[in-house]
Parts: structure tokens; C-alpha cells; sequence
């Protein structure tokens, strides 16, 4: 005997015409539910587009167009790395602080060469993340705690090694990562496309994809059946440190200055939206890359209609807040399938 959808049935047993139409009515109202939970990013970013084409002046212009997709650049990274933490059922809200720290790194070293300094920007990127994997998957630190520790912490780090000083960068290899093109194509936005297809095809046909879809779906069930959570989850962790600074080293570069009371400033938000918004569920299990990028895209443009309409920064937080709301109310049900 099965329970009514919605609703209950009246004393007698029989159910009345209401119930039976609101039951028969609720599979049609879960499939517009879920269409617009899988789909609706493509619809706002056609909304937004659309929009800005009949009244934002000179939008359609070649450069403009280039500009939105490099400054697409640092957000798509950072948000790569968070769909892999919130299919855990995680959250990292360290990443815009690291960022700054390795904004901060960068000129420490770029005395010993260009790649070098890359190279210690990204790696105190893997030892935050690896710090986050381990108080989440060892200590059993719920992520939300764990990460904001170290938001707090690793801005006041970042602005330490710094001094608290903006310092310009005059290296042409670093100026070439930022701002360089390769056929046409931006450098950066190639990065991009070339990590999207990386972790793409990690999540789809590799071990570790699976596992990490297992992990979010459920995590007891996958520790009784073998599975490496603890590992599962410090690679993920280190994976989303390492992409964030990588996002730090680009946004560095394109800006040609290390400015770590700045860079990656309330990144963490756009990010989150961007994996929410692009299908990934907060309760884990599942992971959306393409609409993940599409998420991106779409904090993006609404940044940019904000600016070039004048409005302040405030509306486009207020816009990102609610999209926010609408993705997770969207999700309810999926927690408990």
C-alpha cells in the first residue's frame, strides 16, 4: 500500500476528487520542477543575453564578447573545483583567500623565475586544500566550519606576506599567461577549456568519479562497501584548493599586480551560485560540469548588465543571493530520494 503524494485521503478509505487530481497532478509538477532545475541556467543566460541586446549598447562588439569570456576566466576555475566539493556534499569557502594568498606568494618568488613563483603559488593552494580535506575527512569537521576558519585565517595570512601592499608585476611571461592569445583564442580561456575536459572526463569515466559520486550519495553506505572516503575526500579538498590558486595565478597575471586584500574577494559566493545554479545538488551525489561553466557564464554577464547599466555592485549580490534561493528551493526534493 503506497502513501498519497500530496495530501490525504478522507476517513472512509475512498479518496475524494481533489485528492486523486492533486495526486495525478504531482508527477506533472515534479517534471516542470526538474526541467527547470536542469535547464533553467540556459534560460536566464538566453534571458540575460537577449536583454543586453536590445539595451545594452555596443554588447554584440567583438571585444565585448572577448572581455566577458576572460573575466569568466577566474570564477570558472574557482567553480570547477567547488562542484567537486558540493558532490561530496561539501562546501570550501576558503577559496577567494586562496586566491589572495597566492596573489601574494607570486612576487615573493618571482625572483627565482616566473614558473617557480606559479609553482608556490599553487602549491600553498594544495597545502590549504590538503589542511581542509583533512579537518573535513579525518577529524570529521563539519566543511562549513572548517573552510570558514580558514577564510578568515588565510585572508590575514595573504595580507601579511604582503605586507599589506598592492606590488606591481612587470614579468613578460606572467603578462603573456594573463593577457596572451593563441590563435585568436585568449590563454586563459584555453586553460580553462582544457581543465573543464580534464575534470569532465575524470568525473565521467574514471575511478575516481565514481567513488566521489558514492561518497556524496551516501557516505556510510560508501565507507561499508570499501571505498577510500577519507582519501576520496583530501584529494577532492586539495583538488579545489589547487584549482583556486591556479584562479589566483591567472587573475595575478591578467591584472599584472598582487593585490591579496582584493583578489578573490567574496569569490566563494559566485562560485557556489555558479554549481548550484548549473544543476550540481548541495545534498552531493551528482555533478553537472558543462552547467557548472554555464553558471560561470551566468554570474558573469549579470556582473557585467549590472556595470554597464550603472546599478551598484550591491544589486548583483542581491541577484546572486536569490538565484541562490530559487536553485536550493529547486533542489528540496532531492534529499530525500
Amino acid at each position: 500500500m503506497t502513501e498519497p503524494v500530496i495530501g490525504t485521503a478522507p476517513r472512509s478509505g475512498i479518496p475524494d476528487g481533489g485528492s486523486t487530481r492533486r495526486q495525478r497532478d504531482a508527477p506533472r509538477e515534479n517534471a516542470v520542477l526538474r526541467r527547470m532545475r536542469d535547464h533553467g541556467v540556459y534560460v536566464a543566460i538566453g534571458v540575460l543575453l537577449v536583454f543586453n541586446l536590445l539595451f545594452t549598447p555596443n554588447f554584440a562588439t567583438v571585444g565585448n564578447l572577448r572581455l566577458q569570456l576572460v573575466q569568466v576566466v577566474p570564477i570558472a576555475i574557482v567553480a570547477l573545483g567547488m562542484a567537486l566539493v558540493v558532490a561530496t556534499e561539501g562546501i570550501d569557502l576558503s577559496v577567494g583567500s586562496v586566491m589572495a594568498i597566492t596573489a601574494a606568494i607570486i612576487p615573493l618568488y618571482l625572483g627565482y623565475g616566473p614558473w617557480v613563483a606559479v609553482a608556490a603559488g599553487i602549491a600553498a593552494g594544495v597545502l590549504v586544500g590538503a589542511l581542509n580535506g583533512t579537518m573535513v575527512a579525518v577529524f570529521g569537521v563539519q566543511p562549513i566550519i572548517a573552510t570558514l576558519g580558514v577564510l578568515v585565517a588565510g585572508r590575514a595570512v595573504a595580507l601579511v606576506l604582503a605586507d599589506g601592499r598592492l606590488v606591481e608585476i612587470f614579468d613578460p611571461t606572467l603578462q603573456s599567461l594573463g593577457n596572451g592569445t593563441l590563435g585568436g583564442v585568449p590563454v586563459t580561456v584555453l586553460i580553462v577549456a582544457a581543465l573543464s575536459a580534464v575534470v569532465g572526463v575524470a568525473v565521467r569515466w574514471s575511478v575516481f568519479g565514481r567513488r566521489l559520486v558514492a561518497v556524496g550519495g551516501n557516505r556510510p553506505a560508501a565507507r561499508l562497501a570499501g571505498l577510500p572516503v577519507r582519501r576520496t575526500l583530501i584529494v577532492v579538498y586539495v583538488t579545489s584548493g589547487a584549482l583556486a590558486a591556479l584562479a589566483g595565478v591567472v587573475n595575478t597575471a591578467r591584472l599584472g599586480a598582487s593585490d591579496p586584500s582584493f583578489v578573490g574577494l567574496l569569490i566563494e559566493l559566485s562560485a557556489i551560485t555558479a554549481v548550484v545554479v548549473g544543476g550540481t545538488p548541495l545534498s552531493g551525489g551528482r555533478i553537472r560540469i558543462v552547467g557548472t561553466l554555464m553558471g560561470a557564464l551566468l554570474m558573469q554577464l549579470i556582473a557585467a548588465t549590472v556595470i554597464q547599466h550603472d546599478l551598484p555592485d550591491s544589486v548583483a549580490r542581491m541577484i546572486q543571493a536569490a538565484i541562490i534561493v530559487v536553485a536550493v528551493y529547486l533542489q528540496r526534493d532531492r534529499g530525500g530520494a
